[in-house]
C-alpha cells in the first residue's frame, strides 16, 4: 500500500524537532555558540533562523488559506540572525519555543482538507506556490540546516 503524500509530509514535519534536539544533544554551550569565521553561523544561530522560518511559513500557511494576493513574505535572515543576538540565546530556549510553534502548525495542518493542499499563494518571486509546495519547501529547508548542523560541529576547534 503506497503511503498518502500529505500523512509523509506530515510524519516529516512533526519529526523536524526530534532530530533537531538529536543532533544538538551531545554539544557543549562552547560549541553551540562557536563560529568558523566571522559572517558564517553559529548552530545556535542556524536554529535561531529555523525558529524564525517557522515564523515566517506560518504566516505564509494562513495567507494561503485565507486566500490573500498579497505576495507572501520574504525575510533578511542573516539581518534576522544579527540584530536580535541570536548566538546570546540559549539553544533549548529557541528549540523549546520552535517545539511549541510546529506543534502548533501540526495540529493546523491536521486539521486541512484535502482541497486545502492544493490552495496557492505568489511567493516574494511572483511564483504561485500550492499550500502543498510550502509546507514541503519548509521540511527541506529544515533538513539542509540539520546537515549544517553537523558540518559546524565536525569544523568545531578548541581555541
Amino acid at each position: 500500500m503506497t503511503a498518502n503524500p500529505i500523512e509523509t509530509l506530515l510524519f516529516d514535519y512533526s519529526e523536524l524537532h526530534k532530530q533537531l534536539m538529536a543532533k544538538i544533544a551531545n554539544l557543549t554551550e562552547d560549541q553551540l555558540t562557536w563560529k568558523a569565521a566571522t559572517g558564517v553561523w553559529s548552530v545556535t544561530e542556524v536554529l535561531s533562523h529555523l525558529t524564525d522560518h517557522a515564523i515566517v511559513v506560518g504566516f505564509r500557511i494562513r495567507e494561503i488559506l485565507a486566500a490573500s494576493e498579497a505576495k507572501l513574505p520574504a525575510f533578511n535572515q542573516n539581518a534576522w540572525v544579527a540584530s536580535t543576538r541570536a548566538n546570546e540565546s540559549a539553544a533549548s530556549e529557541i528549540l523549546a519555543f520552535y517545539d511549541a510553534y510546529l506543534t502548533y502548525n501540526l495540529h493546523l495542518l491536521k486539521r486541512l482538507a484535502p482541497e486545502d493542499w492544493a490552495k496557492t499563494g505568489l511567493n516574494a518571486k511572483g511564483e504561485t506556490v500550492s499550500l502543498r509546495d510550502v509546507v514541503w519547501g519548509f521540511v527541506k529547508h529544515v533538513l539542509n540546516h540539520i546537515g549544517q548542523i553537523d558540518r559546524i560541529a565536525l569544523a568545531y576547534v578548541v581555541v
